[in-house]
């Protein structure tokens, strides 16, 4: 595996995004930071939106900064986001209406409206999709419910990244990864699920053509050419979604033995499969199955992830209590085990306005201590996302009557030892941390196959393997972990 490619990859998450230059050579591949800019999505009266525009602007200007920091050619661009959002196009392919963020109140009540048309039951079995009231169709539904026009005048739905592709190129495709997000896609049939929105009064017209992780969208536009100096480089639409990407680098060699846990303000904690696995087991345990690369799907339950941690930092740093986060993590190692339990995915835990109070509220509802330091908080959070991991990890081997070895945690998280040896322990499983850069790195990789510089997946691992070394941690203690998980069981809204 001797050919090079220099491969540009914008990675963009809910608090920031990065222009990122993947240099493939020798069979390895290397790094290279080229911009960093904040994510600031914004309120507007009691909206909540993302400023997508100012996001274009920022890859306008990595891009820019690639061509004039790191000279050469550059073999293809690809642009990853979080899934579930989306916005419509008119005639014209203007925005009908700012990009809403998924945490906008919008979509309050509204998995109750669609149940009432088609029971969650006939949702889940056509969609294979975990139930959450941030996804695409709840969003859809709340446009229908509320009488907006502009399902009926849209022409194009166009999800994040796809949205910036367009910009990028003046292509439009619905990528396929991102688009099983939504909750409106059918994974058995390969098409939208046109049946079930129909029912729900929801038009379909404006749904595009899916396309696969790896297919070449065209050159940049000729006004991106200009702006940026970097002439018809091609746009390859990567995993768009960044989790798919993210496990496209997982270094895992072989098939079965292992699971993953994409690791940031989602965690994201599943298996690799060649199909998807629908059934009344995986509907009662809110799995989800969502697209990979090279044909595979992601059973995996979505955790509500450093989410909290980070929410908790900001409302500390209103009080002028600034904290690292490995400040935070060493504090946290010091603070006694086990004190307070939270299941991280309790609703309440989804957008409050002020996450240790939310957690305070959250104690006294369950009969537990308020934690009494911050310390104690960030215990409490780092050990109950231990402890969902078990309980995903469990319920995977339980679907796909296989035994997980190991436990690769990729991603911002993989660099939290406590973490990390916290989810070795609850789970009683060899835990492999890295690699950091997961999501970068699957989309340079995709990429890298579509240019044929990279021939397969199982060889883009190997390669990210050998660039990037793991660090281990085995299980200890483990016994000291299962009356904390009993009680944390009774605590589960599932």
């Amino acid at each position: 595996m001797g050919e090079t490619g220099r491969f540009l990859t914008f990675d963009l998450g809910a608090e920031s995004g990065r222009a990122v230059l993947g240099i493939v050579d020798g069979g390895k591949i290397s790094l290279h930071e080229v911009h960093r800019f904040a994510n600031e999505p914004q309120r507007i009266l009691d909206r909540f939106h993302w400023d997508t525009v100012r996001l274009f602007a920022e890859i306008k200007r990595g891009l820019a900064k690639c061509v004039t920091d790191h000279p050469g050619d550059i073999s293809g661009i690809g642009v990853d986001t979080w899934g579930v959002d989306f916005v419509l196009l008119d005639q014209r392919d203007d925005l009908l209406g700012l990009p809403y963020h998924y945490r906008d109140a919008r979509t309050d009540g509204m998995m109750e409206e669609v149940f009432r048309i088609v029971p969650r039951e006939d949702v889940y079995r056509t969609t294979g999709i975990q139930f959450m009231q941030l996804n695409t169709l709840y969003q859809l539904m709340a446009l229908r419910v509320g009488g907006s026009r502009i399902l009926e005048m849209a022409r194009s739905f166009l999800m994040t990244p796809d949205l910036l592709n367009f910009w990028l190129t003046g292509v439009k495709a619905n990528e396929f990864t991102n688009a099983t997000t939504t909750q409106c896609f059918d994974p058995n049939a390969g098409q939208w699920a046109t049946e079930m929105l129909w029912k729900l009064g929801i038009p379909t017209e404006f749904l595009g053509s899916v396309v696969q992780p790896g297919t070449v969208l065209g050159p940049l536009h000729r006004t991106t050419q200009e702006e940026t100096g970097a002439g018809p480089v091609q746009v390859i639409a990567p995993a768009t979604h960044d989790t798919g990407s993210a496990v496209a680098a997982v270094p895992a060699e072989g098939e079965g033995a292992w699971a993953y846990i994409s690791c940031g303000t989602w965690s994201l904690v599943g298996v690799e499969s060649p199909h998807p696995v629908i059934n009344d087991r995986t509907l009662t345990c809110n799995l989800t199955n969502e697209g990979g690369v090279c044909g595979t799907y992601r059973l995996l339950r979505n955790v509500m992830g450093l989410w909290l941690l980070q929410q908790c930092r900001q409302s500390w740093a209103r009080t002028d209590r600034t904290y690292a986060y490995d400040e935070l993590a060493r504090m946290a190692a010091d603070a006694p085990a086990f004190a307070t339990l939270i299941d991280p995915d309790d609703p309440s835990f989804l957008k409050p306005r002020d996450m240790p109070e939310a957690i305070a509220q959250y104690c006294a509802r369950t009969g537990q201590a308020v934690p009494s330091s911050v310390a104690s908080y960030v215990r409490a959070i780092i050990e109950g996302l231990a402890l969902k991991y078990r309980w995903v990890v469990e319920r995977l081997e339980e679907v796909t009557g296989k035994t997980i070895a190991t436990v690769h945690i990729i991603g911002g998280g993989s660099q939290n030892a406590l973490l990390c040896q916290a989810t070795a322990d609850a789970c009683g499983k060899r835990v492999l941390a890295g690699p950091v850069e997961a999501t970068a790195l699957g989309n340079i990789a995709v990429q890298a196959m579509a240019a044929g510089v990279v021939p397969d997946l199982p060889s883009a691992r190997a390669m990210i393997g050998r660039s990037f070394p793991l660090i281990e941690y085995m299980p200890a203690n483990v016994q000291d972990w299962e009356r904390p998980y009993r009680k944390f069981l009774e605590l589960l809204t599932v």
